[in-house]
């Protein structure tokens, strides 16, 4: 234990005076200061200038990172027939229909996102209050409504993020691990923020970008300059 609260009060000494850092910086600190056992996902969060309880001014969007998330992505999808045999083939972790349905109303959740056909959608429909709150609603907004279900598997294994504003006006999500080359952190930070960036909804007033930082998922975070992340400094 002594052992670890040594690197953690390393780490908090390594980020003591610093912000609003380059991109480049930024990940740099994060890189090294990630010294936990298992490779550390580096997490970026956004607060942003909206209201999501505002219809116009809710943020989300999908965006496929240059270099991956690093992260194994179970995919569960809901279909039947041809279009279930095609998500298969795709990779599919899980398949199926009203039994899918049964194993989720169980409390069973075995999976990162969640895919249906447009005909699933009643069905699918009446897991609201499971999925909704994780973010794992299919929709057809971010392609996971879609009669291309072997498209959308593909996808959501080979690096594409969603994201949501929550209810502070804050975005979050993974954006690769500490393992990853520096070079290629930095090219999945600013694609990130360029995709929330083109996702700024017509109600959003003042400043849209307030905030940007990141952090691994056991260390300390760092602001980034906002300049820095969408290219404008």
């Amino acid at each position: 234990m002594a052992k670890i609260a040594k690197k953690k009060a390393a780490a908090r000494a390594a980020f003591e005076g610093k912000s609003n850092l380059t991109v480049e910086d930024a990940v740099k600190l994060v890189k090294d200061n990630a010294s936990a056992k298992f490779d550390e996902t580096v997490e970026i969060a956004m607060n942003l200038g909206v209201n999501p309880r505002h219809a116009d001014q809710m943020v989300r969007g999908v965006v496929t990172l240059p270099a991956g998330t690093g992260k194994d992505v179970r995919v569960a999808v809901f279909a039947r027939g041809p279009k279930a045999d095609e998500a298969k083939e795709a990779g599919a972790d899980i398949v199926g229909a009203e039994d899918l349905m049964e194993t989720i109303q169980g409390g069973k959740i075995d999976f990162d996102r969640c895919i249906a056909t447009p005909d699933m959608m009643p069905l699918v429909g009446r897991l609201g209050k499971v999925l909704g709150p994780r973010n794992l609603m299919p929709n057809p907004k971010v392609g996971t409504v879609t009669m291309d279900v072997a498209q959308a598997v593909k996808a959501a294994k080979g690096g594409e993020v969603q994201f949501k504003a929550e209810k502070a006006g804050v975005v979050h999500a993974g954006i690769g691990k500490a393992s990853f080359d520096a070079d290629k952190l930095a090219e999945n930070l600013r694609a990130f923020v360029e995709a929330v960036n083109r996702a700024k909804p017509s109600g959003a007033k003042g400043t849209y970008m307030k905030k940007v930082s990141i952090s691994s998922t056991m260390g300390p975070g760092v602001s980034v300059d906002v300049g820095s992340a969408t290219g404008s400094a």
